[in-house]
C-alpha cells in the first residue's frame, strides 16, 4: 500500500473519530474506551500494512 494511501486512511480515521467525539453525546468513560479501541485498531492495522505484524507472529519464543 503506497504511503499516500496510508496517510489518507489515517486522516479519515482521525477526522471520523473527532466528529464522533465532538458531535455525538456520550459519557466520558465511553469516549475513552472508544478512543482506545480505535487507536489500538489503527496501530495493529499499521503493523499489518508494514509487515511487522506478520513478522512478529513468526517469531518463536525460546527457539
Amino acid at each position: 500500500m503506497p504511503l499516500i494511501q496510508v496517510v489518507m486512511v489515517l486522516i479519515v480515521v482521525g477526522v471520523l473519530l473527532w466528529l464522533i467525539n465532538r458531535f455525538i453525546p456520550m459519557a466520558g468513560s465511553i469516549k475513552s474506551i472508544l478512543n482506545a479501541v480505535v487507536v489500538i485498531a489503527v496501530v495493529l492495522w499499521l503493523l499489518n500494512v508494514f509487515g511487522i505484524f506478520s513478522y512478529l507472529s513468526t517469531i518463536h519464543v525460546g527457539k
